[in-house]
C-alpha cells in the first residue's frame, strides 16, 4: 500500500526546497559567483564546434547490448540487488526484488528536437525493450540529459509503475500516461516495500523552455532498504548541503556521483561537480564505495571526454578509498550490491 510522503527530523534540522511562489532557487553558497556574458557566449560558440569533432571510444567502454542484458537479466534471475549503467545519471537499480530506473535518457539527443542537439556518441548499453518492469522511476530534475520524452513516451506498463519526481514536475508524467505520481520536496520521504526513498537538496537548476526557468524542483534522492543503502546526486555543484545530508542521512553503501560536465569553472561549478568534489560528496555522506557518473555519453562540456575517470580514480584513491571501492563502470554494466 501506497504511504503518503512526509517530512521527517526536526524543522531545525532540514531545510525546505526556497520557493518564491514562482520560481525555486538553491541554498546560499558563498562559493558561488556569476559568470560573465562573454563567458557565456564563447563557450556556446565552443559547443556549436564540438558537433563536428570525431570521437574514438575506448575499448570497453560499452558493452555489447546482448551480453550486457544476459548479464542484468542474470542478477535479476538470481534476486540480487544490482546497479546497472546506461550512461549518463541513467541507472537501473534492483533493491529487495524492485527496479528502481533513475534519469531516464535511452535517445540520441538531449533536445527537445528529435534530429538536433547534443548527441550522445555512445548507445545506452542496453536496450529500453530489454529492461525489466520497472516498479519506480525516479527523476532528479528535467533536463534534457536526465529527463528524457522520447524515453518516457516509450516505457512500457504507465499504469503499473510510481513515478517520483521533485515538486511542480508531476504534471509532466501525468499528462503522459502515468497515474501513480508523487511529487516530493527536500527531506520529504516515500515507504512501499519496506523500500525508503528520501528526497534531498542538491545545488543545481530547471529549464525546458525559455519561459519555465526554475519553475520546477531539482533534487538528491537516498534509496535504502536492511541490506542497502545508496545516494544518488543527480546533477549537483559541490556545496554544505552534502555534510548536512551526511549528518542526517547516512553513512551510505554507494553514492552515485557526477564525474563529468565540468569545464568551464566559471560556468559550471555552480552546477556540476569536477571530479575531485565528487569525491568530496562521498566522503561528507559518508559512503562507502562511489560510483562515478555523468560522464562519457553526450558532450555538454568543455574537458576531454575521457578525462574524469582518471582524475576521479586518482582522487578517491589519495582519500583512502580502496580500489574495490572506487567503480568507473562500463555502460551497460551490471554489478552486484553488497
Amino acid at each position: 500500500m501506497l504511504k503518503k510522503s512526509t517530512r521527517h527530523h526536526t524543522e531545525t534540522a532540514q531545510t525546505k526546497a526556497p520557493f518564491n511562489g514562482k520560481r525555486f532557487s538553491n541554498l546560499p553558497n558563498p562559493e558561488i559567483t556569476k559568470p560573465s556574458r562573454k563567458t557565456y557566449l564563447s563557450f556556446i560558440w565552443r559547443m556549436i564546434g564540438y558537433s563536428r569533432e570525431r570521437i574514438t571510444i575506448p575499448d570497453g567502454h560499452v558493452l555489447n547490448p546482448d551480453d550486457a542484458a544476459a548479464k542484468m537479466r542474470a542478477f535479476h534471475a538470481s534476486e540480487t540487488d544490482c546497479a546497472t549503467w546506461l550512461g549518463q545519471a541513467c541507472f537501473l537499480l534492483r533493491i529487495n526484488g524492485k527496479t528502481i530506473l533513475t534519469d531516464p535518457y535511452l535517445s540520441p539527443y538531449a533536445s527537445p528536437f528529435p534530429f538536433a542537439g547534443p548527441k550522445r556518441f555512445v548507445d545506452p548499453g542496453i536496450r529500453l525493450s530489454d529492461l525489466p518492469p520497472l516498479d519506480y522511476l525516479v527523476l532528479s530534475h528535467n533536463h534534457y540529459d536526465h529527463l528524457d520524452a522520447r524515453t518516457i513516451r516509450a516505457i512500457q506498463g504507465k499504469s503499473d509503475i510510481t513515478v517520483i519526481v521533485p515538486l511542480r514536475l508531476g504534471n509532466y508524467f501525468k499528462k503522459r500516461g502515468f497515474s501513480r505520481v508523487i511529487e516530493m520536496d527536500w527531506w520529504d520521504r516515500f515507504e512501499e516495500n519496506d523500500i525508503q526513498i528520501t528526497a534531498l537538496p542538491s545545488q543545481h537548476w530547471s529549464k525546458r523552455t525559455p519561459f519555465d526557468r526554475n519553475k520546477t524542483l531539482w533534487a538528491s534522492f537516498a534509496f535504502k532498504h536492511d541490506a542497502t543503502s545508496i545516494y544518488f546526486t543527480g546533477d549537483t555543484g559541490y556545496g554544505p548541503l552534502f555534510k548536512e545530508i551526511g549528518k542526517l542521512e547516512g553513512p551510505f553503501d554507494y553514492t552515485l556521483v557526477g564525474i563529468g560536465a565540468y569545464e568551464p569553472r566559471a560556468i559550471m561549478k555552480a552546477h556540476h561537480t569536477t571530479p575531485e568534489e565528487a569525491v568530496k560528496i562521498a566522503q561528507d555522506v559518508k559512503a562507502k564505495t562511489i560510483v562515478g557518473m555523468h560522464w562519457g555519453t553526450v558532450r555538454l562540456t568543455d574537458e576531454p571526454l575521457f578525462e574524469p575517470p582518471g582524475r576521479f580514480l586518482q582522487a578517491a584513491t589519495k582519500e583512502g578509498y580502496d580500489p574495490e571501492n572506487i567503480w568507473i563502470m562500463s555502460i551497460g554494466e551490471s554489478r552486484k550490491l553488497n
